[in-house]
């Protein structure tokens, strides 16, 4: 798991500051049910989807399933607007600093036309 990182919310007005991480695993879970059960996470700590980009205790993004690409109504891999976010690939770099992104390149190519996104790292 990476450092945690505070960032202002992106595309959201009127919210805190969000706390980012990324995490690795190793999963026998298809992607999909990989996806039900990051859901079933969230809403054990009181996520509500009651409208687009509401605020949220919890938002666990399924961004890359090894080099598969998909392109389904309910998941889309890699995540499609993970090479956009500062707070997705700072701390992807740390974990996976050679990481590909599937139809996207180099995760670290991307990093220098995020420079304007504020992004703090607060702890390992």
């Amino acid at each position: 798991m990476s450092s945690l990182y505070r960032t202002a919310p992106v595309g959201i007005r009127g919210q805190p500051d969000f706390i980012n991480a990324v995490a690795a695993l190793v999963t026998t879970l298809a992607p999909h049910e990989l996806l039900d059960e990051l859901f079933a996470v969230e809403r054990r700590f009181g996520r509500r989807r009651d409208f687009p980009q509401a605020p949220r205790t919890l938002d666990l993004d399924l961004l890359l399933y090894d080099q598969l690409l998909l392109d389904g109504e309910r998941l889309r891999l890699p995540h499609p607007r993970m090479h956009l976010r500062a707070f997705v690939i700072a701390p992807l770099l740390e974990i996976a600093p050679d990481c590909h992104i599937p139809g996207r390149g180099n995760a670290a190519a991307w990093l220098p036309a995020l420079s304007q996104q504020r992004i703090e790292r607060l702890a390992p």
